[in-house]
C-alpha cells in the first residue's frame, strides 16, 4: 500500500517547495554572464601551468632532461616528482596515483612534469622540449590483456544467495552469453581547471572545478605537506561534472597549488580539450559473462554473472563503482538463486572513474540484455518477460539482502507507462510494418529502472550547511554541495526560504567553500538535495526556533501561536515583518547563525558478508522507446520516447524534468554514438569532438513525453522527495533494447549479437550476422 498522502492544506501552504522555479543561474547561463574559473579576473602576476606527458603507455622512466624546457623564454619553473614537499599521491583512497611519474609509467599521457610560465602558450610549447628515455614494455589495453596478465587494481569480490549453478542446471531452459558494455567520456562543457592563489604563512586558496572541494583541500595539503586548515578550496559552479570531477579534478588543483607554492605567485592550469580526454578517466567499460536458467514463461530460476571491469592503471573509485554495478545487476528483477561476481582489472590506460550512475548503468544494462535474450528464446513479448520477473510483495529481497519495500510503486509505474505509451497497439503496428518492410525495421522496448540512493560507503552519507540571518532579514546560505548545472543550489535555497516563510530572493546563495562548511562528501550518488537540503533545513530550523522563543517571550504569546509566512511573522493576533523580528533578536542578543548537520539514517552495509541495507530508498522509473533502423547501413533514429519517473514529491518539478530529459539523452549517447577506441599502443583515438560523438539536438526524438509519477517517498527525506540526478541515465536502456528489437526482426529465430554502444557500425555487423554473412 502507498503511504497516505499529506493533507492538501499542507501542499497549498508551501510557497516555494514543489514549485517549478527557474535555475538560479539560468539567466546568467543564457546571457553568458555566469562566472566560471576561467572567467575569474586573474591576479596580477598570474602564471600558467602545462603538463608534460609520457609518450609511452607502460615502462620505466630511465631519465628525464628538462634543461631545454627551463631555457625557454618565459618559463619560470619546471616541477618534477623531486619537487614535491609531501607525498607524491593524488589518489582518493589507495595511494596509487602519483602526481608526477617517479619511475613507473602506467598509461600513455601520464604526467611526468609541469611547466610554469608567463603564458599558457609558452608553457604548452615548452613541455615539448623535454628529452626523456623510457624503457618501454607492451601495455595491457583490454579486459583480455589484463586477464592474461592476471593484473587487478583491487581484489575480486562476489556475493549471492542459494546455489545458482544447480538452479540453472535444473531449469527447463537455459542460456549463456557474453555482453560488452562500453565506456563513456564525460564531455563536460567546462574542462578541468584550477586557479591557486598563495596567501600568508603558507596558506593557499584554490579555485577548483570540482565536485569534491574537501578532497581537493585534503590532497593539496597532503602533497604540500601542510595542515588541511591552511588550504581553502572554493567552487561557485562547474560547467558540468557528471562524476568526472569527483576525484579527477584533484590532480589539476594540486598541480596548480604546487606551482603557486614553488613560485609564490598565483598559478592557473586549464587542460586543452584533447589533453582532457587523454588525461582523465571515463565510465568503466565491462565484459559481462552470464548464465541464466528459466522456465517457459521466462521466469528466472538461477542467474550468475561475472562483471569484468576495465579500471585503468589505478584503483581511483573503482571499488565503489564496481560494487554499485553489482548492486544493480538485478535492476528490478527477483532472482531466486544468484551469484554476482566481479573483477577490477588493471590496464595501461587512464584510470576510469565516477560517471553518472557510478557503475549502476553497466550492471543494469547487462540484465536487460538477458531479459531480451530470454524473450527471444521463449517467443514471448519482452515486456511480458520483464513483468514475469519484477520484484513483487512476496519476492522482494535483493541479492545483497535488502528488502525492496515499494514493489507496488514499481509495478504500478510500469503498468501506467504501458498504458500511456500505448505499448500494445504500437507493438502490433510495428510487427505489421516490419513484415512489409525488408530494409527499414522498427523496434520498441519498455524497460524499468530501480536505482538505490545513498553512498555505498556509509560514512559519506552526511552533509553540513551554514545559515546566517542578518538584521535586515536577508539570509546567507552555504553548504557542502556543489553546483554543476543540476539545480542543487536553487533547491536548497527553496528549502531555506520555505523554512523562514520568506521570498526566495532574500536567500543569498554563496559559493561552496571548505572555509565555511568543512569535511563534506562529494556532490555525487544523486544525494545532493537529500543531504544538503536536510542540513540546511536543520540549520534554518534551529535559528527559527530561537526567533520563535524570543517572540513568544517578548509578546507573551505561546510558541505554537507563532507562524512564519509571506515575509512576516504572525504572533498571536498581530504580525511584524521578518526583518523586524530579526532586528529585535539582534537587540536581544539572540544568535541568528547556525551550522546544521545531517546524516542519512537506516543504512548499513557489511561488505565482508555481502548483506545489509546500503541504500536509504530506491528511485523508480520506466521508459518506452521506439526506433527505426536502416538494416543496410546501420543508421538509426529514435522516433519517440515516453518516460514516467518517480521523484517522490518533487522539490522543483521544472528542475527535475530537466534532469530526466538530460539524463536520458546522455544515456542514449552512451549506448548509441559514444565509442572509446584505444590503439594497441595505448593511444586514445577518439580524443576530440571530431572523433567522439555525443548526442546533439537533432538526436532528441520528435515526440518526447516526460511525466512525473505521483508518489511520495515513504522515507523521511526532505519534503518526501526522491533523488533525480543519476536514475534517468538508465532510462536510456530502452533505446538500446529497442535497437536490438528492430534488428531482431530480420530473423526472429536468432539472438541479436549486439554490444553497447550500438553504433551504426555495430548495428550493421549485427544485421549482417543475422543474414548469415558476418563481417570481418
Amino acid at each position: 500500500m502507498n503511504a497516505p498522502a499529506k493533507p492538501m492544506m499542507e501542499a497549498e501552504a508551501l510557497r516555494h517547495i514543489r514549485q517549478p522555479l527557474p535555475h538560479d543561474s539560468g539567466l546568467k547561463h543564457v546571457q553568458g554572464s555566469a562566472q566560471y574559473i576561467d572567467d575569474i579576473r586573474e591576479p596580477d602576476g598570474t602564471l600558467h601551468v602545462a603538463v608534460g606527458q609520457s609518450p609511452k603507455a607502460r615502462g620505466r622512466l630511465v631519465s628525464l632532461d628538462v634543461s631545454a624546457v627551463r631555457a625557454v623564454p618565459g618559463v619560470v619553473a619546471v616541477l618534477t616528482a623531486s619537487d614535491i614537499p609531501g607525498k607524491n599521491d593524488v589518489s582518493p583512497a589507495f595511494g596509487d596515483d602519483p602526481l608526477f611519474v617517479d619511475t613507473d609509467i602506467s598509461f600513455l599521457g601520464q604526467a611526468l612534469f609541469a611547466v610554469v610560465a608567463t603564458s599558457r602558450d609558452v608553457a604548452r610549447r615548452a613541455v615539448k622540449k623535454a628529452v626523456m628515455e623510457i624503457d618501454a614494455e607492451t601495455p595491457s589495453i583490454t579486459v583480455e590483456d589484463a586477464l592474461e596478465r592476471g593484473e587487478t587494481v583491487l581484489p575480486d569480490y562476489a556475493y549471492g544467495r542459494g546455489d545458482p549453478d544447480a538452479a540453472i542446471a535444473q531449469a527447463p531452459l537455459k542460456l549463456a552469453g557474453r555482453f560488452r558494455v562500453g565506456g563513456q567520456e564525460h564531455f563536460y562543457l567546462e574542462g578541468q581547471i584550477a586557479l591557486a592563489v598563495p596567501g600568508e604563512d603558507g596558506d593557499i586558496h584554490v579555485y577548483s572545478s570540482t565536485q569534491h572541494p574537501t578532497e581537493v583541500q585534503h590532497v593539496v595539503a597532503r602533497v604540500l605537506d601542510i595542515p588541511d586548515a591552511y588550504v581553502t578550496c572554493e567552487t561557485r559552479r562547474m560547467g558540468g561534472g557528471f562524476g568526472g570531477k569527483e576525484s579527477q579534478a584533484t590532480q589539476w588543483a594540486v598541480t596548480a597549488a604546487l606551482a603557486a607554492r614553488a613560485t609564490g605567485r598565483p598559478c592557473k592550469l586549464r587542460l586543452d580539450r584533447d589533453d582532457d580526454f587523454v588525461l582523465t578517466g571515463k565510465r568503466h567499460d565491462f565484459r559481462c559473462d552470464w548464465t541464466v536458467g528459466f522456465d517457459g514463461d521466462g521466469r528466472m530460476q538461477g542467474y550468475a554473472v561475472d562483471l569484468l571491469a576495465r579500471c585503468g592503471y589505478s584503483a581511483d573509485l573503482s571499488s565503489g563503482v564496481v560494487d554499485r554495478a553489482m548492486f544493480h545487476a538485478d535492476n528490478a528483477y527477483w532472482m531466486p538463486a544468484v551469484r554476482i561476481a566481479s573483477k577490477r582489472l588493471k590496464t595501461n590506460t587512464v584510470s576510469n572513474t565516477a560517471f553518472r550512475g557510478f557503475g549502476g548503468p553497466q550492471g543494469m544494462l547487462a540484465i536487460e540484455h538477458v531479459m531480451d535474450r530470454i524473450a527471444w528464446a521463449t517467443g514471448r513479448d519482452p515486456l511480458d518477460v520483464r513483468y514475469a520477473n519484477l520484484y513483487r510483495e512476496t519476492e522482494n529481497v535483493t541479492p545483497y539482502g535488502m528488502e525492496v519495500e515499494e514493489t507496488d510503486t514499481l509495478l504500478n509505474l510500469v503498468r501506467t507507462l504501458e498504458q500511456t505509451s500505448n505499448y500494445r497497439a504500437r507493438r502490433e503496428e510495428i510487427a505489421a510494418f516490419n513484415a512489409s518492410s525488408p530494409i527499414m525495421k522498427r523496434g520498441l522496448a519498455l524497460t524499468p529502472v530501480k536505482f538505490g540512493i545513498s553512498f555505498t560507503l556509509t560514512h559519506m552519507n552526511q552533509a553540513g550547511a551554514l545559515v546566517h540571518v542578518y538584521q535586515d532579514g536577508s539570509v546567507h546560505l552555504n553548504h557542502g554541495g556543489t553546483e554543476m548545472g543540476q539545480g542543487l543550489y536553487v533547491k536548497v535555497a527553496q528549502v531555506v526560504a520555505e523554512e523562514f516563510g520568506i521570498a526566495l530572493e532574500r536567500v543569498r546563495i554563496t559559493a561552496t567553500t571548505t572555509a565555511k562548511v568543512p569535511n563534506t562528501s562529494p556532490t555525487a550518488a544523486s544525494s545532493g538535495s537529500d543531504l544538503n537540503g536536510m542540513a540546511a533545513r536543520v540549520a534554518a530550523g534551529a535559528i527559527k526556533r530561537r526567533m520563535i522563543a524570543h517572540a513568544a517571550e517578548a509578546y507573551g504569546v505561546p510558541e505554537d501561536q507563532i507562524a512564519f509566512r509571506d515575509d512576516r511573522v504572525f504572533v498571536g493576533n498581530q504580525s511584524l515583518s521578518f526583518d523586524e523580528l530579526a532586528k529585535k533578536c539582534i537587540a536581544a542578543r539572540v544568535p541568528l547563525s547556525e551550522a546544521g548537520h545531517y546524516k542519512t539514517p537506516k543504512i548499513t552495509w557489511n561488505r565482508d558478508k555481502g548483506t545489509g541495507r546500503p541504500f536509504f530508498y530506491f528511485a523508480y522509473g520506466a521508459a518506452c522507446s521506439e526506433v527505426i533502423v536502416d538494416t543496410l547501413t546501420g543508421e538509426n533514429r529514435l522516433l519517440r520516447a515516453d518516460i514516467l519517473h518517480d521523484v517522490g514529491r518533487s522539490l522543483n518539478p521544472a528542475i527535475d524534468i530537466g534532469q530526466i530529459e538530460g539524463g536520458f539523452v546522455q544515456g542514449m549517447g552512451w549506448l548509441t554514438t559514444e565509442e572509446l577506441v584505444f590503439s594497441r599502443e595505448g593511444h586514445l583515438l577518439t580524443h576530440a569532438p571530431s572523433t567522439y560523438k555525443i548526442p546533439v539536438a537533432s538526436d532528441v526524438p520528435a515526440e518526447f513525453n516526460v511525466a512525473l509519477f505521483p508518489n511520495e517517498n515513504r522515507e523521511e527525506t526532505i519534503y518526501r522527495s526522491k533523488a533525480v540526478g543519476e536514475p534517468p541515465i538508465m532510462l536510456a536502456n530502452s533505446v538500446f533494447c529497442a535497437l536490438a528489437d528492430a534488428v531482431h526482426a530480420i530473423d526472429p529465430s536468432r539472438p541479436v549479437p549486439l554490444d553497447a554502444p550500438a553504433t551504426p557500425e555495430a548495428i550493421l555487423r549485427a544485421c549482417e550476422a543475422l543474414r548469415g554473412r558476418p563481417m570481418g
